[in-house]
């Protein structure tokens, strides 16, 4: 009994020590996340163009990618590390370094003197942890912070795969039977699952398999899929082809969906509006 409470103690202990660590990593990496909003603020401010939340979030999260724990969908369907960084935004408009309007988030002179004196996410994050001001002598910078190069996955590469069984049966021909001219002739739901809707290669976006169905009511594409457990990827793909795709927030050509399943069946709704998806 004793050496069985031992065991279990030091398993314990070792998932601790896992969390821990998984948590300093994600801390690490939302305080870059957050370092490439107040960047793109900054950026917009130099082009002279209103910020459009969702793109923001797009870019920081395409510069630092989620691993497999923050891609998790919460209730809702938003990824764990999406609500994070939205939560910590609230610390730059605390600080006074942006502004959240009804059209859209804007950065402030104070916060344009931030990027300059808190030039890495770990400087920014310590600024704001201690609540230090931005130093009197920093100069408003004259130009948008260099940006970086996005770390995302190349959406289009077409990976072979062996043809599977169809876990179900091929969707039917995604035109609608009334013309719509405010919808697209198709929707596909292109990714490392294709093979397992019948589909010969995933990424493949002419492929009937992975065509979504318009439903007139609530006038959003929609695709129930059954799935083994696992972690997935895949982007919405308009009129069979990549000319047109969109990706995490809706942002086109965005980094890709990641998709956290169970296993089992899940629906995913796509709304041609907000360019966005849904899952339930």
């Amino acid at each position: 009994m004793d050496m069985e409470c031992g065991m279990g103690l030091r398993r314990k202990r070792k998932e601790q020590g896992e969390a821990m660590a998984r948590n300093a990593n994600a801390a690490e990496k939302l305080d870059l996340r957050l370092k490439a909003v107040l960047d793109g603020l900054a950026e917009a401010a130099f082009t002279d163009q209103t910020a459009d939340a969702r793109e923001v979030l797009t870019a920081a999260v395409a510069a630092v990618p989620f691993d497999e724990h923050e891609a998790v969908l919460l209730s809702g369907g938003i990824p764990r590390g999406h609500k994070a960084l939205t939560a910590a935004t609230a610390k730059l408009v605390k600080a006074g370094w942006m502004v959240k309007g009804r059209s859209g988030w804007a950065i402030t002179e104070d916060g344009l003197r931030a990027t300059v004196a808190f030039p890495t996410g770990q400087a920014l994050a310590a600024a704001l942890a201690d609540g230090t001001p931005v130093p009197a002598d920093t100069p408003v910078p004259t130009a948008a912070p260099a940006k970086k190069k996005a770390a995302r996955k190349a959406p289009a590469k077409k990976a072979s795969a062996a043809k599977a069984p169809a876990a179900e049966q091929a969707a039917p021909a995604a035109e609608p039977l009334v013309v719509d001219l405010d919808q697209p002739q198709s929707v596909a739901i292109a990714g490392d699952f294709a093979s397992h809707l019948g589909a010969s290669a995933d990424w493949e976006p002419s492929a009937d398999a992975v065509q979504m169905g318009l439903d007139a009511a609530s006038r959003r594409w929609v695709r129930t899929v059954d799935l083994p457990a696992g972690h997935y990827a895949f982007k919405i793909a308009i009129n069979r082809s990549w000319d047109e795709n969109y990706g995490a927030f809706g942002a086109f050509d965005g980094p890709n969906h990641e998709l956290t399943h169970d296993g089992g069946p899940v629906t995913i709704a796509y709304d041609h509006t907000t360019k966005d998806i849904a899952y339930s």
